[in-house]
């Protein structure tokens, strides 16, 4: 990148962060109106729900490799096309064929946004000297938060779907429209190449980023499940798991570059990961509600910054293309995410859910040790 980078591309970069935290949300209120558009059941609908997943991972290297060689901006406003046009059509169309054509849309979009933005902050990190990272993702969480809540409000005040969504698309044009004169548009010195199997480092880091987005799957889609199965908590109030996880998480990477800056990277990682696994450990050990809640918070803290610091950390890596790394690490977290869920299907169905989260937690301790193998000084 050649020319100046400042405050007005920080904020960019923290818009577009917002923006897709924002956009993803948006989409769980809309879940139940559309299971009830089809007419599908759940089984149906969980593997619909794959193509939003399926299709991120998809375009991610090809992202990459485009934002090599056009520049971050160029990618970030092409893909928020397909972004706005998905979002309303998910909210009125009723074939399952078209649910899971437009989840797929929506999740390649979502996942071309992600690397890109990921790329420009690595650039926008490096260039002002010290640790951002944790509150370009902040603002993700953030979005999050903000787009499930803005929908779930309208939709109780009396919005019709496609109402709703049409707000959050308008929402989102705005702040693309402030953010896009300060997206980089530069093209990077390195050739776009598409794709190339991670090595090295690379490999390694993805290894890391892959448990902490599989920890984060599994809280997810299955601390619900935990408090009402195994902690007998009243279902009213088993979403209070994954709130005090995304809370803590948010939290977390707000003060994460503060944190960062004065403890460095390999602390971050390495205490993360024993944060991670000590929520595990209250979680299944405890035996009570109060300390289930009290471990997927510690979890939320613990994964807060490992990925914003793996990132960083790949930006530092001199084996692979930078926008290849990128584009690698994130596909592999991807996957956990994606692997996650069903993979703690399978063990709770042969053993029980909190041996498990047990796995999980020997896992987190594997971050934790691999933290400390890792130099971040680049290499």
């Amino acid at each position: 990148m050649t020319r100046l980078i400042g405050r007005r591309e920080q904020i960019a970069t923290r818009i577009v962060f917002f923006v897709s935290g924002f956009a993803m949300s948006a989409w769980a209120p809309l879940v139940p109106f559309a299971q009830q558009r089809a007419a599908i059941a759940e089984d149906t609908l969980g593997l619909l729900l794959l193509c939003l997943g399926a299709g991120s991972i998809a375009t991610m290297s090809q992202a990459s490799a485009l934002a090599a060689r056009f520049g971050c901006r160029c990618v970030i406003m092409a893909a928020s096309v397909p972004l706005c046009v998905a979002l309303p059509l998910l909210a009125v169309v009723s074939s399952p064929t078209w649910l899971a054509v437009c989840l797929l849309v929506l999740g390649g979009s979502l996942g071309a946004i992600d690397v890109t933005m990921n790329l420009q902050a690595i650039v926008v990190e490096r260039a002002s000297g010290r640790a951002m990272m944790s509150g370009f993702h902040g603002l993700f969480s953030l979005g999050g938060i903000a787009g499930a809540g803005c929908v779930t409000a309208m939709l109780g005040a009396g919005a019709s779907p496609l109402g709703a969504t049409l707000c959050v698309v308008a929402g989102i044009v705005v702040a693309l429209t402030v953010a896009w004169p300060h997206v980089l548009a530069d093209r990077s010195r390195e050739s776009g190449v598409v794709f190339a199997i991670p090595r090295g480092v690379v490999l390694f880091i993805g290894a890391l980023c892959f448990v902490a987005f599989l920890s984060e799957g599994a809280i997810l889609d299955w601390s619900a499940v935990y408090l009402t199965s195994v902690d007998r908590m009243d279902p009213a109030y088993a979403g209070l798991g994954y709130a005090a996880f995304a809370l803590a998480m948010t939290i977390g990477r707000l003060a994460g570059d503060h944190i960062v800056q004065r403890f460095g990277g390999r602390t971050v990682v390495v205490c993360g990961g024993l944060c991670a696994a000590a929520g595990f450990g209250l979680a299944t050990l405890a035996g009570s509600w109060q300390s289930s809640l009290a471990g997927f918070a510690l979890i939320g803290l613990g994964c807060a910054n490992t990925v914003p610091a793996l990132y960083t950390r790949v930006g530092r890596q001199s084996l692979m293309p930078e926008h290849v790394a990128v584009a690698a690490i994130t596909t592999l977290g991807y996957a956990g995410i994606l692997a996650g869920p069903a993979m703690i299907g399978f063990v709770a169905y042969a053993t029980s859910l909190p041996a498990a989260f047990l796995i999980l937690l020997v896992l987190q301790l594997g971050v934790a040790a691999g933290g400390r193998m890792l130099s971040f000084r680049g290499g």
